[in-house]
């Protein structure tokens, strides 16, 4: 099932993607960013008290506080990035290179989560950093 819920992110990745290229014309990046973000907020705690799992938050540990806000700093600080490049840049050139953060998500599973680095993931590391870099120059 995670595969499902994986190529369903894409997709909707896919779509940030261009309807954020398209939107973002003429407004400042900044801006565009911290307009989504309010979208996304506003959508993901209507999903959590929908689901009833906002009675949860006592339970978070310190430790898993401190990581998701970690976390959400790490994502405020990519979409930031990522829309000012989006505007200064063709959609077709600036995403793939943003996904170049796949392969250094991979790199950080294996170093940091200690995850099995195999063949299979190797490969598939090395083919999108080529495809990153035919991009790039």
């Amino acid at each position: 099932m995670w595969v499902v819920y994986a190529l369903l992110s894409a997709l909707f990745a896919a779509l940030t993607s261009i309807l954020a290229k398209i939107g973002i014309e003429g407004v400042n990046s900044n801006l565009a960013t911290a307009i989504r973000t309010v979208v996304v907020l506003l959508m993901a705690w209507s999903i959590v008290f929908v689901t009833g799992t906002h009675s949860q938050i006592g339970e978070i540990g310190r430790k898993s506080w401190l990581f998701l806000i970690l976390s959400g700093f790490a994502t405020g600080f990519s979409w930031l990035f990522y829309f000012k490049a989006l505007q200064m840049g063709d959609a077709s050139k600036v995403v793939p290179i943003d996904k170049f953060s796949v392969v250094i998500s991979m790199v950080l599973a294996f170093v940091v989560l200690k995850e099995a680095a195999t063949f299979k993931t190797i490969l598939g590391g090395v083919f999108i950093t080529i495809g990153t870099l035919v991009l790039i120059f």
